[in-house]
């Protein structure tokens, strides 16, 4: 059997930091896909990006943006964890951050690579050796009451998406008192309702994006850590 071979890592052009990494995190079913898909909808004609995604057993979520049509099918990729969705993003990180550096040197120079976790909990965060930045979906069919549950997602991202706010009126939720109580659990850090419907969103949800991406190439943007996840196990559950 040949030796394995130590993984090369490629340094960014003198002048020239390496793309921003935007983590995307939040239970299944809160629209993280489509937060996606509107992203590089809206700044795929002005940055340079690529998107890596991550599923258990299946690139399903890879295969939607790719039939969305909103990058080259080539400049996304999937990662299938096999495990608990934490341990790809945050307990070890090396198959996802292969991916974005494959993609950097396949492309590169990028400006900007978006990881979407497959669906967690309230628990799930980032490793910062993994995403500069992150955001985290929450949605008003979760419940009115998802954003006073904390957690560190909710309350240490770098911001906080109320997604789907259309939906509002069929499921009995109040989007104002939900964003309230989402502010007030996050101390001051942003928080963005969202829906696909309400294009001044979209473009509130693009301008947090370029903020942080101008930051973070004069070099004043600081990766946080959100914080540890509470303790969980990746034992199988019925369901």
């Amino acid at each position: 059997m040949p030796d394995q071979q130590p993984r090369r890592h490629h340094p960014q052009p003198l002048g020239r930091p390496r793309a921003l990494r935007l983590g995307v995190a939040g239970p299944v079913g809160t629209g993280k896909s489509s937060v996606l898909a509107t992203l590089c909808r809206e700044l795929a004609g002005e940055l340079a990006m690529a998107v890596v995604t991550n599923d258990i057993y299946t690139d399903e979520d890879a295969r939607f943006l790719r039939s969305a049509g909103v990058l080259p099918t080539e400049r996304i990729r999937a990662v299938e964890t096999g495990a608990c969705p934490h341990t790809a993003i945050r307990d070890d990180v090396s198959a996802n951050l292969d991916a974005v550096e494959d993609l950097e040197e396949e492309f590169g120079p990028l400006d900007l690579v978006l990881v979407e976790s497959g669906g967690d909990n309230l628990t799930a965060t980032f490793s910062p050796a993994l995403a500069d930045a992150q955001l985290f979906c929450i949605d008003v069919a979760g419940g009115g009451d998802v954003a006073r549950k904390g957690g560190p997602g909710i309350t240490g991202a770098d911001l906080l998406i109320v997604n789907k706010t259309d939906l509002a009126p069929h499921v009995g939720v109040d989007v104002d008192t939900m964003v309230a109580d989402a502010r007030s659990a996050r101390d001051g850090l942003p928080v963005l309702a969202l829906s696909q419907h309400d294009p001044a969103s979209i473009i509130e949800l693009a301008d947090w994006v370029r903020s942080v991406l101008a930051r973070h190439r004069d070099g004043t943007h600081i990766p946080t850590d959100p914080g540890p996840m509470a303790p969980h196990s990746h034992a199988h559950h019925d369901s």
